[in-house]
């Protein structure tokens, strides 16, 4: 049961980690990586903002290894949270969202048309400056139609 809690509190800091690395790292020292993809796309698959799904894997990948090696203890769990808020990161945001693969293109769900809502506005600013909407799976709720 504690690992669950463990795993459950993870995914939803990551929410808070998520926001605080999108408005003040992503748009702030490292907007190089992720200005491409505030920009009318290109032909290309990858953009360099893609380098955030890495730096992101990284300690999660170093919690499961260390967290097995030691019976699977807090750690693991840790790393667990931190790659399923990931997957979920993916889902929505590359696949529902952006429409990296076609994919969810014409749902109804109020709430998947509430973030896809609030993450245009976020990319509706070019730059790095003026941004709104940082959050991921929680965007403030004007952005829902109950």
């Amino acid at each position: 049961m504690i690992s669950f809690l463990v795993f459950l509190a993870t995914y939803l800091i990551m929410e808070c980690v998520t926001w605080c690395t999108h408005k003040f790292v992503m748009h702030g020292f490292l907007w190089y990586l992720h200005e491409d993809h505030h920009q009318p796309k290109y032909a290309h698959i990858f953009e360099r903002n893609d380098a955030f799904f890495v730096i992101f894997a990284i300690p999660s990948i170093l919690l499961f290894y260390y967290g097995s090696e030691a019976d699977f203890d807090y750690r693991f769990f840790i790393g667990l949270g931190i790659f399923a808020y990931g997957m979920s990161y993916f889902l929505v945001h590359d696949v529902m969202i952006h429409q990296r693969f076609k994919l969810l293109k014409n749902t109804k769900n109020k709430y998947l048309v509430g973030l896809r809502k609030g993450h245009k506005v976020h990319h509706k600013h070019l730059g790095k400056q003026n941004g709104e909407c940082f959050g991921m799976l929680f965007v403030p709720f004007k952005y829902f139609k109950f």
